[in-house]
Parts: C-alpha cells; structure tokens; sequence
C-alpha cells in the first residue's frame, strides 16, 4: 500500500477509463506511482491497475448492470485506499477541446464545466465523456481540486495563415477555425526531443503522432505551426474509424442526395470511416496487417500514402525538415508504417537504418540521413500530472 500524496489523471471515453498515480510533495516534478484502466463500460467492466514497475495491483469485475458513476465512484475509493496514509491531491484529466479560450491548463468550476460541455458538438467522441468524469469525481470528492488540460493547447499559437479558413471573417471570428489536436502529446515529444537532442528540437521537426486517431504536427523551434487535424478531430489522416480530410461538397451530396441528417453523418464519418470503413474488416491496423484480404492491404496503403502526402504538407510549412518523430501506437510499434513512409520520404532525405527502424527506440535513421527520425514513446499523463502539480502549487 502507497504511503504518498498524489496526483491522479483520467483518460475517460465511451467505454473506457484510463488513469495513472503520480507522487507529488517532493522536489521535482511528479514522479509516476501506478497506471491502470476500467474498460468494458456499459457491458462487463473491469479495474485493473499495476504499479509502475508492472506488479498487479487490482484485477476486479463489476456487474454488468453498474453505472459509469457506480465504476468512477468505486475507483476513486480503490485509488484512495492504496494511497494508505497518503492524501488524493488532485485529478487532472485529459480534455480534447478548449475551444478559443483555454489556452492552458485551468482549475475547473463550474463556469468552466459549463464551457466545456458547451464544446462537446466539436468533439463528440471524446469531451462529453471527458466532462463526464469530472462531474462523477465531483460528486464522491466535492473539494478536491480537479484540472483541465487540452489538447489543442499546443497549437493555440499557430499562424493566421495555418488557422483560418476562407470563410467569411465574421465566422472565424466565433471560432471556426483550425484548433489542431493531440497537443499534450506534442508537448511531451517536444521535451524529449529538447533533452535527447536539443539542436534538432531547435530545429525543423515533424511529429507523427499515430494511433487509432493520427495527426501530423510541424513544430518550429518548438512552437507548433501547422497540424493536420482541423476545427474537429476529423481532419487529416485517415484514422481507425474517422474518415480524415474530405471535400466539404461530399458532405453536401449526402446530405441533399443521400437525405442523410446529422446524427447519421456523424455516425459515419467518426465510427463507420477511416481503416474500418477503407477495409471493410476492422479499424485495428494490426488485425489489417495480419489479413491477407486485398481490401486489408488497399486500406494500409491507403493510410501510408496519406501520411506521406501530409508529412509533404508540414514540410512545406516549415520550410524543409530537420526531424521526424513517430509516436504512439502505431507510430511506436509498426516498423512496417515506419519504413514504407519513410522509404516514400527519401526525396526529403529521410535514410532509414532497418536494422534500427526493427528495434523501434530512438533514432532509426542512417547517420548519413538528411533527416533524423526518431521514435520516442508518448507520455500524455506525465504532462496532466505536471501541468496539475504546478497550477495547484500557484494557487
């Protein structure tokens, strides 16, 4: 049983909660404790959590018939339990949008709560379940303070002529314009990248951030200037379900011809598109990659030739290319994506060391390579818990 005050952060979606425990109260930054998830929600859910030296914590099952507030509710007691004489401090939680004013890290009340659920239409798969785990931890710990961090944080800098559309200036003015996502990622990557090689992070760098949902990140000097996602999470590369860029008369057409409504179409372009939708078999790129079906390969080639084509893009918004990072599932696990994009860049002066690229860790690019390419894990958590540890300090 721990005996440490500690920060817990939530990852919370549809179906599933992730959460990690950092120890705070000691100089530095928050140290990690433990990690975990409930998954299952709404159909078999299950905790189980390990410590960050992977020893089994907890390993339970609810009834079927349990509430996500039942899940949430009996979570925070089991994390407070293994705190033993350690004290929960706060909960920072992972929120997708900030819309136009969360530019950074806030301690949320109810004025906040209220502006978040407010943001949910831009983000549908993600913010009413992010929200939704902040109000279940409210209800069974009142006082205990939570913090919101966001993922389009990293990129509220970006340039004019990388965030407006060319839609009339009054309708970009009330926010319609390009947010960018996975920026807490972004952000993690950008530190790495500043300790392991602080020359190339000062540099032209491009993040690869793939998983089952992928954006592409042009960073100058650290700053983000271009990210390929866009007012939603639906814009850029083809994801596990979400179809990535279209041509807005596309819509239109089903609109008018399809006599498809907004719940339909949100139904296909974020749950029915993308690998699922491209392949016709499955959303997951590993069970693609293990299929000998033609459909499976045409939806793999479809997404290598889609990153290739914007890794073109950011390259051209940074002027030309010093590094490329990939990060997260499929950007840290998948030397085949890695290689045939890649093999695809060499016009950009990408040389990939093979041999490197298989064991998948650090940099994977020939020392003649133009163009560094790194894969370093993501650590999303470790920013919340941060991010939580000093807004609380401040305050």
């Amino acid at each position: 049983m721990a005996k440490h005050d500690a920060i817990a952060v939530f990852n919370a979606g549809s179906s599933s909660v992730r959460f990690s425990l950092y120890r705070v109260g000691t100089a530095g930054e928050p140290q990690p404790l433990a990690e975990g998830m409930v998954d299952g929600l709404g159909q078999a859910p299950r905790l189980s959590a390990q410590g960050w030296q992977g020893e089994k914590l907890i390993d339970s099952h609810w009834n079927p018939s349990a509430s996500h507030e039942d899940v949430i509710a009996d979570l925070v007691a089991w994390i407070t339990a293994h705190l033993g004489e350690g004290k929960l401090r706060a909960a920072g939680h992972r929120i997708v949008h900030g819309g136009l004013h969360y530019t950074q890290p806030v301690r949320v009340d109810a004025a906040v709560l209220r502006d978040l659920k407010a943001l949910a239409p831009l983000a549908p798969l993600h913010q009413p379940h992010n929200v939704a785990a902040i109000e279940a931890i409210a209800r069974h710990l009142p006082e205990l303070p939570q913090v919101a961090c966001f993922d389009t944080a990293f990129h509220a800098g970006m340039p004019a002529v990388a965030r407006d559309y060319a839609l009339p200036r009054e309708l970009c003015q009330q926010g319609l314009h390009r947010y960018g996502f996975h920026g807490l990622s972004c952000e993690y990557i950008n530190s790495e990248l500043n300790r392991l090689a602080p020359s190339i992070a000062a540099g032209r760098v491009v993040i690869a951030h793939l998983g089952a949902g992928a954006s592409l990140t042009a960073v100058q000097a650290g700053r983000s200037v271009a990210n390929s996602m866009g007012f939603s999470t639906l814009d850029g590369l083809p994801m596990a379900s979400r179809c990535g860029s279209l041509d807005p008369g596309l819509i239109l057409y089903l609109l008018r011809e399809q006599r498809m409504d907004a719940a339909t179409l949100e139904d296909l372009l974020y749950r029915q598109s993308g690998l699922l939708g491209l392949s016709g078999i499955s959303g997951d790129l590993r069970t693609l990659l293990a299929s000998d079906d033609p459909a499976a390969a045409a939806a793999v080639q479809t997404l290598v030739y889609r990153i290739h084509r914007e890794l073109g893009s950011m390259a051209a918004a940074l002027g030309g290319l010093d590094a490329l990072v990939f990060t997260a599932g499929i950007g840290e696990h998948s030397a085949r994506i890695r290689a045939e994009v890649c093999n695809l860049a060499g016009w950009l002066g990408v040389q990939l060391d093979e041999a490197a690229n298989l064991r998948g860790q650090g940099l994977i690019s020939r020392p003649d390579s133009r163009v560094a390419v790194w894969v370093l894990p993501t650590d999303e958590d470790r920013v919340i818990a941060g991010h939580t540890w000093r807004l609380l300090a401040a305050h």
